[in-house]
């Protein structure tokens, strides 16, 4: 007798192709009831850490939007994924229904393949509205992180101390903790970061072993569920950035979504959104504006000298992150992860990271 699971239809579309008219005004519909679907055009594809391709609809009746973004995981990176523990989160945020007051893309479908070991979610297309999808070659000014920041803050007020039983739906929520699975990939990874960047590094990082980076590393995320945790976008960079016009900034790929200290968004967007001169001339003041957007009672919301201990911690993370991408071909392009090793070691050094960690 089949296992009751290989009956199943399958959620994700083996193929660009098999996205039909008919199954995408099914998912359509949940938002825009009247929509009928005429044509569904393929407009661009792409593989890498997922699958992901974007088309262009038209509609026999009723309206609905201009373009989607379909996103899945690819069998490359699908066990990756599993064993770091971002499969299904994005997809498990989403089909949660729980508000999310920040600028993000709309998701019309959102569905974690537990048989399959997969997720899809079936998104706006933000290009569509003018959004400019960002990463390290092109920096923000400091009005545009500042309303990151702004956006941040809503999102962390609004699940400001998070615990499974406060808030059911998301339950399911992992605490950031120090995974096996990120450890062994930053062992193997990280030692090839460092040589493939060593003459861009500043020497008192040159001067620091990659088992030393792991340690530092491992007493950052152990600190994470230290104080007041909330829900946490989790990978918070300009890569996964985009402004609107108007210089509205949104947040896509939830899928390292956690519950946790603020300062894990916060810190790692700040700094990976600015140059250097930016970020050195206006990092107290940005900091200032996250407080004050909080807007929580009076000894709820950190002090400015918790939050600014807490940011300098966080650079330890964004530069071990960036430096083990590096030591991976084929996840960004090595213009990306450059800009950004350059971003997060001078913050490491020019904030002192190390004292800040001995401090905690």
């Amino acid at each position: 007798m089949r296992p009751r699971w290989l009956t199943l239809k399958p959620v994700v579309p083996p193929c660009w192709k098999a996205v039909s008219p008919r199954w995408m005004t099914d998912v359509i519909r949940q938002h825009h009831p009247d929509a009928k679907v005429s044509e569904v055009r393929l407009v661009e594809q792409a593989e890498d850490i997922n699958r992901r391709a974007r088309f262009a609809l038209r509609y026999a009746r009723g309206t609905g939007p201009d373009g989607v973004f379909v996103k899945t995981h690819g069998p490359a990176m699908r066990w990756e994924h599993m064993r770091s523990g971002e499969l299904f989160g994005e997809a498990r945020l989403f089909a949660s229904g729980m508000p999310l007051p920040i600028e993000h893309p709309t998701v019309y479908r959102a569905v974690p393949d537990y048989p399959r070991v997969n997720a899809l979610l079936v998104m706006e297309d933000m290009t569509t509205r003018g959004g400019d999808f960002r990463d390290a070659t092109r920096p923000m000014t400091v009005d545009q992180v500042a309303d990151g920041l702004r956006g941040l803050a809503r999102l962390h007020r609004q699940y400001w101390g998070i615990t499974p039983k406060s808030h059911p739906p998301l339950r399911w929520l992992k605490p950031w903790s120090v995974d096996e699975g990120w450890r062994t990939g930053l062992m193997h990874r990280l030692p090839i970061g460092l040589a493939r960047t060593h003459d861009r590094l500043p020497a008192a990082i040159k001067d620091i072993s990659s088992h030393r980076v792991i340690e530092l590393w491992s007493r950052y995320l152990d600190s994470l569920m230290e104080g007041e945790p909330t829900l946490l976008h989790g990978e918070a960079c300009i890569c996964n950035s985009y402004v609107m016009p108007g210089d509205k900034v949104g947040f896509h790929d939830w899928q390292l979504v956690r519950r946790g200290n603020w300062a894990r968004d916060t810190a790692y967007f700040l700094v990976s959104a600015l140059t250097i001169e930016d970020r050195r001339a206006n990092e107290r003041r940005l900091l200032e504006i996250y407080r004050d957007a909080l807007q929580l009672p009076d000894g709820q919301a950190p002090s400015m000298d918790e939050i600014w201990r807490r940011y300098r911690q966080t650079h330890v993370l964004g530069l071990t992150n960036w430096l083990a991408r590096r030591g991976k071909d084929g996840v960004r392009a090595p213009a990306i992860s450059e800009a950004l090793i350059d971003r997060y070691a001078a913050a490491f050094v020019e904030t002192d990271t190390l004292g800040a960690l001995d401090d905690a």
